[in-house]
């Protein structure tokens, strides 16, 4: 059965994007430096031989236990699951061959036909709410895990309906002072996790998490 899970980069201080990274600002980096700021937190990401793969980033990169845990992250994921303001970061930011491989439920009130990409990658435009977000994910994954890819408040009413199985996340230490804040707007009644694996490097400490 397939699992729902999250995997992230986080701030220090609990943000998973720092203030005036916005779609609005994306070509402007060096406002309130959050091109800075966002490259900081996931620079352990950045040098990773998968990831330079698979965003076409060119050859080498390094390999190891987070290269690894990178790479089943993704290759565990039947189908994606993320807002439209991620969504449209991505869109401009992305190569043509959309890094996800698999179905993409994008949610937004915006009606659009389903956006094809070359390499597996279909984005699908969910106009009728989580559980229906959900309930398609499920069904396209075919066994395999559903991701929850962000941004913070998809992740948040996610949690909230009390769906995810498991955190991963790779807590950089960084200090953003503000922005979109991971842990807020939830439910006393949620699920409590517990703590399954820990890996440190000097760029992140990568933290898994598994429902209790």
């Amino acid at each position: 059965m397939s699992k729902i899970f999250v995997s992230i980069g986080l701030s220090l201080d609990g943000y998973m994007a720092p203030e005036g990274m916005t779609i609005e600002n994306w070509d402007k980096p060096d406002y309130k430096e959050w091109g800075a700021k966002w490259g900081a937190m996931m620079s352990w990401i950045l040098k990773q031989q998968y990831f330079r793969e698979n965003l076409k980033f060119g050859p080498n990169g390094e390999t190891g236990p987070v290269n690894d845990m990178l790479r089943y992250t993704m290759e565990r994921s039947g189908a994606n699951i993320m807002g439209k303001r991620m969504f449209e970061q991505g869109e401009v930011s992305w190569p043509d061959e959309a890094p996800f491989h698999s179905p993409v439920y994008v949610l937004t009130h915006e009606k659009r036909e389903p956006w094809v990409r070359p390499g597996g990658t279909t984005f699908y435009f969910v106009n009728d709410g989580l559980e229906s977000a959900l309930e398609q994910a499920r069904e396209s994954a075919s066994g395999r895990d559903i991701r929850i890819s962000g941004g913070a408040d998809v992740i948040q009413q996610y949690l909230n309906l009390g769906v995810i199985d498991e955190l991963e996340i790779a807590l950089a230490p960084v200090l953003f002072g503000d922005g979109r804040r991971l842990f807020e707007n939830l439910h006393e009644s949620m699920p409590q996790f517990s703590i399954d694996e820990v890996l440190n490097t000097p760029d992140a400490t990568h933290l898994r998490y598994v429902r209790a």
